[in-house]
Formats: C-alpha cells, structure tokens, sequence
C-alpha cells in the first residue's frame, strides 16, 4: 500500500504550450508498471484551456467544481457542470477548459500506452472556444 497524503505533491503551472491562460495541475495518480493509469485534478482559470490533443487510450474527465467547456473535433462546444462525467475515445481530438467567466475544476484519468498518455496539437483560437 502506498499512501500520497494531501499536500505531498507539489501543485504546477500548465506548460504555456499546453494551455490558455492559467492551469494549475495538482497530480493524484503516476503509474508505477505494470499499471498504466495516471490522473490528475486540474484547475482552469476563467478562459484557460487545453490545447488540441489526443490520447491513444482515451481518456475519462469528472468535473468536480465550477463550470466549463468541452469539444471534440467536429462537434459542438458542450457546457460542463459538477458531477459531468466526459469520455473521450482513444484518438479522438479534443480540448477542454474553463468556461469565460466561471472557473472549472477536473479529475483528468488516462492511461499510457509505451509510456505516452497525450499527444499535443495546435492551440484552440479564440473563435473556436467561444463558438
């Protein structure tokens, strides 16, 4: 058994080539082998977003406080609330982040595949978040 208590990991700022605007990621889960799952609890400030991205094993995001938005390619722009629990497939281009006013807080849950959870892409425009 191994027990991270609350505060034991240091909280870090989103890479400004990841995100818009301020993204506090605070980490819960690292695999250890032969597990695969990591998850984390991110935090967006009003307007932060992810970049486009992919994961090539999906990934689960439960939203635990604010309100925020959500898109996957091609699709419209879904608002998130409390409690909203989103899947994206394995591939499928996607970004999230904050609502313009609200701040939004997720657990992001994803798995690797040969040590790679992510793959990043272009940044979302303002016309695209605001669509």
């Amino acid at each position: 058994m191994n027990i991270k208590r609350a505060g034991s990991q240091p909280s870090t700022l989103g890479p400004a080539d990841w995100f818009t605007g301020t993204v506090r990621i605070d980490p819960l889960v690292q695999p250890s082998a032969p597990a695969r799952v990591a998850s984390a609890s991110v935090t967006f400030e009003p307007g932060a977003r992810t970049a486009w991205h992919t994961h090539p094993l999906g990934q689960t995001l439960i939203v635990t406080a604010g309100c925020g938005r959500a898109q996957r390619e091609g699709g419209p722009v879904e608002e998130l609330r409390p409690g909203d629990v989103v899947w994206f497939p394995p591939g499928e281009k996607h970004w999230h982040g904050a609502a313009l006013t609200t701040a939004m807080t997720h657990i992001a849950i994803q798995e690797q595949l040969e040590g790679k959870a992510i793959d990043w892409m272009e940044k979302v425009s303002d016309e695209q978040y605001r669509s």
